[in-house]
Formats: C-alpha cells, structure tokens, sequence
C-alpha cells in the first residue's frame, strides 16, 4: 500500500459515508457559508456534522472540515463563534484561505491543524515559507503549479505535506479567484456560492467603432461556451505523480457532484494507488472507469503539462455531458432495498458496482438473478416489488418507493446500465 492519503468530497452524509466505502482514507466537508460549497454546506447541520465526523473517526479515517472562504468584516463574529463550535468537534484539520483565518483558527483552536486551501494560491516555496511560518501543516497547491515545482517546494519544506488536486471541475479563473458570478447575478464565488456562470453560453459580437457595425461571430446556433473549462483528470498520471515520492494527498473535487460520482471515482483512485503499490498500474482501467460519470470532456491540467503547452482545457461546444453508464439506482444503506435513479425494468441486466472490499455471490430467485458475465457482476429483476408487496412493470426517476433486491448487497451499491451511444 502506498503512504499517500486519498481524499473525497463529502457533500452530505450519504455521501461522505459512500466515499468511505468506496476507498477514501479522509473526506472533507463543510457547514455554512464559510464553506467553498455553501450547497453542499446546507447539506450538513453542527448536529449532523459532528455525527458525520464521530462517524469517520469509527471508522479510522480523518475529516478535513472546510472554512475556506474569504469573510467580509461583518461576518468575523460569527465566524469566530462558528470556529469554535466546529473545533469541538475534533475534524482532523481545518481547510483555509485567507491569512487572516489562519491566525484566528489558532488562536482559538490550536490542537486542530491547519491545512491551506488551493484559493491560496501557493506556487513557489517562497510562498510556501510564509504559511509555514504562520503554522500550516499541508498546502493544498495550487492547480497551476507543476509538479516539479511540488518537488522544489518539498526540498526546502520537507516537513509540509502537499495535496494536489486529481480529479473534478476546473475553474475558468486563477485557482477559483473569479469576479463573473459576482458581477453578473450578485453571487459571489469566493464566499462560497460561485453560480457557475463560466459554464453558460455566450454569444460573441464584433462591433466596429468607426462603421457602427456590429457583427455575430458564431460557434452555433446558442453562442459558445467560450469560457467552459473541461473537467480534470490525472488518473493516467498517478504513478509519475507517486513516483516523485513529494505528494502527501490525492484530492477528488466534487461536493455539489452526484453520489455516484462520489463511489466511482473514489474507487478508481483507490484501485490506481493500490496497483502501484503492487506494480500493476494500469492506466486504461482507470480511464474507462472514469468515463462512465458525467464530465465535460477531460484534460489532465497543468501538473505535468505547463499552461502555454495545453490547448485542449476548453469544451466549447457544452457544459456537461453524460457520461458511457447511466445509472439505474442505488442500494440503501442496509443492502436490501435499492432506489430507482432513471429507470429500472424487468428482465434487463444491470451491472452491479460495488465498494471496494464488497463481495458478490451468484443467486436465482422469484425476485431474480446476480449472475457473474464477461467479469462483470450483474442483476436482473423478475419482479420489481416493495417490501410491503406491491409490484411494478417499470418505475422511472422519482418514484420513491424501495425495491426488494434477490440478495442482500453492500450498501451504497451502483446499479448501471451503458448507454446506446457507447456500445
């Protein structure tokens, strides 16, 4: 196994508890709109949170609670009441931004680390020294930095960890510092509630001074997504990036994503440290896998490539995209209901993904069937049936109701089905 800590997003409990399952050694998670994610935020109460951080300790991971966004004067009060209340709590670090929030942290909680968020901005060990000398334990990088600059950083700060971003949305903006939202509907994103405003069509005119003329310029019928970056992806690169031996933390963004994204890319990320712990580091497995969630199209960043040298981080044509697999539902907690996500039928084979260390066995029943096909674990429901007995012929998105599975699942189980345009 290799020494380097795998780290998920955790939008909700649900979720925290499927990045868990799927293979994360520590999520990270906020409340409030001192969080990057004020959706996500709303997503979790102080009640809630310290269960969810209870919860994870039980399980011996860490959570990394989220005050990283850039507070007005009028919001200090409250947010140092919301640092002590969350300090209680025990999370195993502090995320930060601002310098300022860095000194109030330990000031009033001392014994919980703190670790600097990617909207600092740090490129340089130059940089790097001055959080250092503040007390910062981690430097989330920059997603800009290259990874031979990691490398310098670590040289002259060995004792720092460095967390890099893997994996998820990247921004059209200098790691996140961006005015668009703000100026265009009062959102402001580095308070925490960003509205993406960079992933909208825009229609592009030219207009001469001299003339009055003014022209459309065109990428289609809806205008261009001109300012729509494609989502990051250095799963081909996790063993470069290991092998450098200077990176403490792989980190997957994603709080506002869908719990599926959650358990896929979490597990993939898993599967991929793990084989190169082993020598069997694979990077097709992990590309395939990681095509089934929706994205944007992928670019590998800027870790390994620098910016002058990428043309292709851009999606012009739309702002998101489905990916190969649409999933068709999800196993409860307990591993004996699953709900509906799309559609579920009868007689049509699902492809069962569960959490890493889960295990399936063959059944056939009067409920149906979990057969083993080309590798692939796979179900197959003769009847579509709730616990108190009620049946369907086929269900769709929305319906609430649970269905009995032929065989208890582990939970959080994915059931999938690939799409027609992928075969």
């Amino acid at each position: 196994m290799s020494n380097v800590e795998l780290l998920s997003p955790a939008g909700n409990f649900e979720k925290l508890k499927i990045a868990l399952s799927y293979g994360a050694d520590a999520v990270y998670a906020g409340v409030s709109h001192f969080s990057l994610r004020i959706r996500s935020g709303k997503e979790f109460t102080y009640e809630s949170f310290e269960e969810a951080i209870a919860y994870t300790h039980a399980k011996n991971k860490r959570l990394h609670a989220t005050i990283n966004g850039f507070p007005f004067n009028a919001q200090i009060p409250l947010l140092e009441k919301h640092i002590e209340r969350v300090s209680a709590m025990n999370p195993d670090a502090f995320i930060v931004a601002a310098p300022g929030v860095i000194k109030l942290a330990q000031k009033i909680a001392p014994h919980i680390p703190v670790h600097l968020s990617t909207q600092a901005n740090v490129l340089s060990y130059l940089d790097a020294e001055v959080y250092a000398d503040m007390g910062v334990k981690r430097i989330i990088a920059a997603r800009e930095v290259s990874l031979k600059d990691l490398e310098q950083i670590k040289k002259h700060l060995p004792h720092i960890e460095l967390e890099v971003f893997i994996h998820g949305s990247m921004c059209f903006a200098y790691s996140g510092r961006c005015l668009i939202s703000s100026v265009q509907s009062g959102r402001v994103s580095n308070r925490g509630s960003c509205a993406n405003d960079c992933r909208f069509p825009y229609t592009l005119y030219a207009h001469n001074e001299e003339s009055g003329t003014l022209f459309r310029v065109e990428e289609n019928e809806e205008g261009t997504h001109i300012m729509n970056a494609k989502d990051l992806n250095l799963s081909a690169h996790v063993k470069e990036i290991l092998d450098s031996g200077v990176i403490d933390s792989l980190k997957i963004e994603g709080r506002t994503k869908s719990a599926y994204y959650v358990g896929i890319t979490t597990k993939t990320y898993r599967q991929a440290i793990d084989d190169y712990a082993r020598g069997a580091f694979d990077a097709n497995v992990y590309a395939k896998e990681l095509a089934t969630t929706k994205n944007r199209g992928f670019s590998d960043g800027y870790l390994v490539n620098r910016p002058y040298e990428k043309n292709d981080t851009q999606n012009l044509a739309h702002s998101i995209s489905e990916g190969s697999h649409q999933v068709a539902a999800q196993v409860d907690e307990s591993g004996k209901t699953c709900l509906c996500k799309d559609v579920l039928a009868l007689h049509v084979a699902y492809e069962i993904v569960t959490p890493s260390s889960a295990h399936v066995e063959a059944v056939d029943n009067e409920i149906g069937t979990v057969f083993e096909e080309n590798g692939l674990w796979k179900i197959r429901f003769k009847k579509l049936q709730t616990p108190s007995g009620k049946q369907f012929e086929e269900i769709h998105s929305g319906n609430v109701n649970a269905i009995v599975l032929p065989t208890s699942l582990a939970g959080f189980t994915f059931f999938r089905i690939k799409q027609k345009d992928s075969m």
